[in-house]
Parts: C-alpha cells; sequence; structure tokens
C-alpha cells in the first residue's frame, strides 16, 4: 500500500507534511473521530483528502462557503481527482444527475455539500448509494450556538449518523474557536471518543502591530511605503471599501475594492488580477479572502476594528504564509471603541422588532401565511428597508437572528446560472424552423448538446453555445430571449440577485417562535467577545501573539518578541543588546549541534534566561537568521 506521504508527493508534491497534518490523517486511517483546531494557514484540506484518496469510497465534505467549495473541487480537478460539488443555484435535476455520477463512478472521491443539502429528501434517498467513508465538516465552529458565526443547518449533521455505518470516521476542523466552542462542537457532532488535535496559534514570522491613528489612511499609506508587497486592507462597510482603494489610486498605489454587492464575474476578475500581482492592495470586506492561496501577502492592514478576536485572527493570518516575516496591523480611534460597545444593542435586537421584520418581510414578498417552506425569493434589501422604512442595520441584524432560530436563510451571493426548459411540441418546433430560420442554430445546439430539457429546467453554458453556433454570447442570450417570448422555451437568464430563502412556512407574526433564554444567553457571548477585542486594542506590556493563543484556550505560550508590545518592553531594557548578542550565539551552537526545537534549547543553556532565550529565538525566526524544519527542529539559514 502507498503511505500518506506518497500520496502527498504524488498529488499536491509536498515532500512532507506540516504540524499536525500526519497525526490527524494516521488518526483518520484507524477509522477514528477526530477534533482538528488548526489555525488560518495550517493545511486543514490536507488533513482529510490525503485520507480520502488512500481509502476506498467518497469523502462527504460538508461546507458553508460555496466559492470555497468551487475553488476546492476545481483545485482537486487540476490534480486528476475526481471531485463534485452540490449548491445552490443547482435545480433537482442536476442535483440528482450529480449524485448519480457519484454513485456510479469510482473515480469521484469527494462530494461537497452545503449543511441545508442534507436535510433534503433527495440526499437521503442516495445515503446508501454513495459509499460515503469519510465525513469532514469543515468551518466546523458554525454548528456552536455559542461561537460567533453560528449557522443552524450544521446541527443537522449529527443525523448522518443514524445511516452511516458506525465505522465512519468523522473529522471536524476549524481555524479558530474557544475551549466553549471546541466542547460544543465534539458533543453537537457526537464524536466518539475523539482524537483531538490542537496546533500552535503562534506564528513566529508574523508581526501584530496596533495604531491609534487620527488619519488611518495616512497610516496605512505609511505602513505600504516601509512594507513592499502584497497587502490587503479590510474595511467595515463596502462604501469604505470603494473610498479607501480610491485614496490609494491617488497616491499612485495600485489598488482595486471587493465586496460581496459586486457581480460574480467582476469579483473573480479583481481577485485573480490581485492573486496574479497585477494589483498590489484589495481593499475589501470580510466577503474577500475565505479559500485564496497567495502566500507572498506581506501586510494585513485592518481600517476597522473586527467585532472579535476569532475574526480578526483569521483576517490578519492571511499574511505572511509563505513563512517570511509580514506584518499585521490594526488601526484605531476612539470612536471605534465607542462603536464596539454599543453593537450588542445592534446586533441583537429586541424580539419584537424581530418580529415586526419578520412581518414585513412576508407583506414584501407577498407570502400568506402557511406557505413559503423551500421556496427562495428575490431580495432587493435596499428597497425592502426603504419601502418598508425600517433601519438597515436593525433590519440585517432581525434577518440574521431569523437565520440563526432557523427560519429564513439571507444569501447576498447566490448564483443562478441560465436554465433553459423546452415548452413547444415538436410539431411547433417545425413551424418556428420554418418562420425563424435565424433561431434554427440554438435550438438544434440545445437538444443535441442538454439530455432532459424537454423535461426539466436545465443549466446550460451560453458561452458553449456561442461557439458551437458560431455567435456571440450576447447574440445567444438575445436568440434565447425570443425563443422565450415565442413561448418555445422557458428561459431563464443568469442572475445573482440576493435571495432570501424560506425554510419553514411562514407563520403569523406573533406565534413566530423564538428561544428568549438562548438568544439572551447569545448577546451575553457576543458581548463577552466585543471585550476580549476591546482588550486586544489597548494590551500594554502583553504579547498580542500571546493574549491570541490564549484566547484560544493554548497554553505555555512564550512572547513573539516581533510584536509591538514585545518590542517596547525590549526599549526598556528587559532585553539589552548585548544579551541579544550572548543568547545568538549559544542558540547558533546549539542548533548547529543538531536537531532541536525551540522548546527544547533553553534547557539546554541553563546559565542563560529561559523567556530571554525564547524572545531571541522567536526575534531570529522573524529575521529570517533561522529557520524551522517540518518536524519543529531550528536550522541556520
Amino acid at each position: 500500500m502507498v503511505t500518506a506521504t506518497e500520496v502527498l508527493q504524488k498529488y499536491w508534491g509536498y515532500p512532507a507534511f506540516r504540524g499536525a497534518q500526519e497525526w490527524v490523517i494516521k488518526a483518520l486511517l484507524e477509522n477514528k473521530d477526530v477534533f482538528a483546531l488548526l489555525p488560518t494557514g495550517g493545511g486543514k484540506s490536507i488533513c482529510f483528502q490525503v485520507p480520502a484518496m488512500m481509502r476506498h469510497g467518497v469523502c462527504l465534505v460538508v461546507t458553508p462557503l460555496i466559492a470555497l467549495m468551487k475553488d476546492q473541487v476545481e483545485g482537486l480537478e487540476k490534480r486528476g481527482i475526481g471531485a463534485i460539488a452540490i449548491h445552490s443555484g443547482m435545480n433537482t435535476v442536476e442535483v440528482r444527475r450529480a449524485l448519480d455520477e457519484v454513485a456510479r463512478n469510482i473515480d469521484i472521491k469527494f462530494l461537497y455539500v452545503s449543511p441545508e443539502r442534507l436535510t433534503t429528501l433527495l440526499f437521503s434517498r442516495y445515503v446508501d448509494e454513495l459509499d460515503i467513508t469519510l465525513v469532514a465538516v469543515d468551518e466546523a465552529h458554525c454548528i456552536s450556538q455559542w461561537g460567533y458565526d453560528f449557522r443552524p443547518a450544521y446541527l443537522r449533521i449529527a443525523e448522518l449518523r443514524k445511516v452511516l455505518p458506525s465505522t465512519v470516521p468523522f473529522i471536524a476542523l476549524t481555524a479558530s474557536a474557544t475551549p466553549l466552542v471546541q466542547q460544543d462542537i465534539i458533543d453537537r457532532l457526537e464524536l466518539k471518543k475523539p482524537s483531538e488535535f490542537r496546533q500552535s496559534f503562534e506564528r513566529p514570522e508574523l508581526a501584530y502591530r496596533v495604531f491609534e491613528a487620527d488619519s488611518k489612511i495616512n497610516k496605512i499609506l505609511e505602513a505600504l511605503e516601509k512594507v513592499p508587497g502584497s497587502s490587503i486592507v479590510y474595511c467595515g462597510t463596502r462604501k469604505r471599501t470603494q473610498d479607501v482603494a480610491r485614496l490609494l489610486m491617488l497616491q499612485g498605489i495600485s489598488a482595486e475594492y471587493y465586496h460581496a454587492g459586486l457581480p460574480q464575474e467582476e469579483r473573480n476578475g479583481k481577485q485573480q488580477a490581485w492573486i496574479n500581482g497585477e494589483i498590489r492592495v484589495m481593499v475589501c470586506t470580510n466577503a474577500f479572502g475565505m479559500g485564496i492561496d497567495k502566500p507572498d501577502v506581506r501586510t494585513v492592514l485592518h481600517y476597522d476594528v473586527p467585532d472579535c478576536v476569532e475574526n480578526y485572527y483569521q483576517e490578519a493570518g492571511r499574511a505572511g504564509r509563505d513563512g517570511k516575516k509580514a506584518y499585521a496591523a490594526l488601526l484605531f480611534d476612539e470612536r471605534d471603541t465607542e462603536t464596539l460597545l454599543s453593537l450588542a444593542d445592534v446586533r441583537y435586537p429586541a424580539v419584537e422588532d424581530v418580529k415586526h421584520v419578520y412581518q414585513s418581510l412576508a407583506d414584501y414578498l407577498h407570502i400568506p401565511v402557511g406557505l413559503g417552506e423551500g421556496n427562495y425569493y428575490d431580495f432587493d434589501f435596499t428597497d425592502f428597508t426603504k419601502n418598508f422604512q425600517i433601519d438597515a442595520r436593525l433590519a440585517l441584524n432581525a434577518i440574521k437572528m431569523l437565520e440563526q432560530e432557523g427560519h429564513v436563510s439571507f444569501k447576498e451571493n447566490v448564483f443562478m446560472p441560465p436554465q433553459v426548459m423546452f415548452t413547444a411540441t415538436r410539431d411547433q418546433l417545425f413551424q418556428i424552423e420554418q418562420l425563424y430560420p435565424q433561431l434554427d442554430m440554438v435550438v438544434k445546439s440545445l437538444l443535441r448538446h442538454y439530455e432532459g430539457i424537454y423535461d426539466n429546467p436545465i443549466t446550460v453554458y451560453e458561452k458553449q453555445i456561442a461557439r458551437l453556433c458560431r455567435l456571440t454570447p450576447e447574440q445567444v442570450k438575445a436568440q434565447l430571449q425570443q425563443l422565450h417570448q415565442l413561448e418555445i422555451i422557458e428561459y431563464r437568464a443568469q442572475k445573482e440577485t440576493p435571495q432570501l430563502h424560506y425554510l419553514l412556512n411562514r407563520a403569523p407574526a406573533e406565534f413566530l417562535h423564538i428561544d428568549i433564554k438562548t438568544y439572551a444567553r447569545r448577546k451575553e457571548l457576543y458581548e463577552e467577545r466585543v471585550r476580549a477585542m476591546l482588550r486586544y486594542l489597548h494590551l500594554d506590556k502583553t504579547c498580542r501573539s500571546k493574549y491570541i493563543a490564549t484566547y484560544f484556550g493554548q497554553e505555555q505560550t512564550s512572547d513573539c518578541g516581533v510584536c509591538d508590545t514585545c518590542i517596547a518592553r525590549k526599549k526598556t531594557g528587559k532585553v539589552t543588546a548585548g544579551d541579544v548578542g550572548v543568547i545568538t550565539q549559544a542558540v547558533y551552537a546549539v542548533v548547529e549541534r543538531g536537531n532541536y526545537t525551540a522548546a527544547a534549547i533553553p534547557a539546554m543553556l541553563p546559565h542563560l534566561e529561559a523567556a530571554h532565550i525564547q524572545e531571541v529565538i522567536r526575534f531570529l525566526l522573524a529575521e529570517e537568521k533561522l529557520h524551522m524544519t517540518a518536524n519543529g527542529s531550528l536550522k541556520k539559514h
């Protein structure tokens, strides 16, 4: 049998595993359940993709992120590995076709699905036929009501336990979860005596900075001038992304803005240009960055303060994934502090306000009591708030609460591809051929290349039709529209309008079920997360890296030596320049004698202060005077 390392080398081209990857894979191959807390950039996907390639059958991957789902499927296919994704925007026929393909094609090794798909009757009918031998739950913190990104659909994942063989292992993966959320994940997924892996949250190559700035844009310009290379600037609102990008461009810096309100094609173009290095700075909301593989980001700058350490750590962690020195700088002023303190009441509106929004949604979408379940509705959020005179922030957060209570799901980025179904009879088609010969090529192309198009709406690819008919995509769209008007086909053009998905039938607003006790507990925990973020802003003597690691429950952490608070302490004389020189030479001498980890070296130098040794090692790693091998030992560059 091939080894895990051989699979890694064959398909991914890496010579060895990193961190806890090898131990996670070993546990899964022994059919053990696994909980893996692997920080941003820790290579989570390798942990389930490699063992899946070593097992028969299919790995079911549950993830809420459609963009990430598509990226991973494309990445696997490029490596010659069969993978299929089932996501919103696919109709029943397409879902059934995809499931049929997984069931009969032994070369398909991965099936990516959203948690909502697991609960459908169609999926349940196929479970026995899919030969699922491994289940990976990505972004597993979404299952916890006490976390920062709770998704009710995740609560249904454990029901797979009832229909899958008991030998099928489950792996829960997350990059950011507090100890409370970690235990909740294990409980909710019913992991059986799981092997637990928690990789260090320390990033010796990443220097954290916090600046209280009167002019944030000037501070960003200063940072970009001092540190060359690719950068991300995170902003709290869509409008601010445009404003900041414009100000950077006025200063001659290549920049673009990105947010969820832009068309999919435009977002893809901007993202690819940034990845290719054609754009230096991406100014964005937190809609950007998830799953993007760009290791050479040198700075991540936050124009606005995130509302929790979890989000900040995820976003800041996109810098320096190539192991080279990078910076994460957070800017704030006193107004930010006031805003954060007021957020709990904004994010968790009064129950009566939520019921009012719920009633207004039904009125806006014309949904009678007792109907709506399973339906998607085009939803213009701006038009809704304007027509019903509801504050936009109140409306958005009320909808968020309705999501967490399992009533609706609001998706700003639902990509609905173009679909066609023939409605005309064969005789009518013959008449059209005689009356409208210019449409004949498109009609024949549809009939020849899209099976089942007479029975169900089928996704079509307008560019493919254009190539077959030697037309432009615009001409194809115009002809499809004309055929629709002639009632030959039913044509639904591609759209990316936000969708409101009713998960339950609409109830009378006064009888809307809301778990008040749980809602109050969520608000209380949210307030705790905000306070933790405020403490991070105002750290004086505590190492920022150590604070973050401790927040996520990591014990026995040491100071990073490269964040602003560590540097400030050095300047006050905690470690003198002379001490640094002596310790550096002593560390070099140990490193040259053999393979020793950073944790082992202080014991070999008992005549020196252990904390000082650790600080110097962190500094040498950050300055690339030392580097860490795959097994954790230190080597000189």
